[in-house]
């Protein structure tokens, strides 16, 4: 579903740092992906991969544990 300006009684749209879906806040992550943005290219694409090689190993993590 589409966000519609109209429908917001403010006229605003929401921004990456408010809360996700489910009114949780997305532990940090879109601020950290706003920061490495910020960046310039060659430190753009190391954060990215740091950030790869974390959520990689976080998933790996959860899977161990599930099994």
């Amino acid at each position: 579903m589409q966000h519609d300006p109209q429908d917001d009684p403010s006229g605003e749209a929401p921004t990456s740092s408010e809360s996700t879906a489910g009114g949780t806040e997305s532990d940090g992550l879109l601020d950290r992906i706003e920061l490495i943005e910020s960046q310039p290219l060659d430190r753009r694409a190391q954060g990215f991969e740091q950030l790869h090689d974390e959520l990689l190993a976080e998933l790996q993590r959860s899977d161990a544990e599930g099994a």
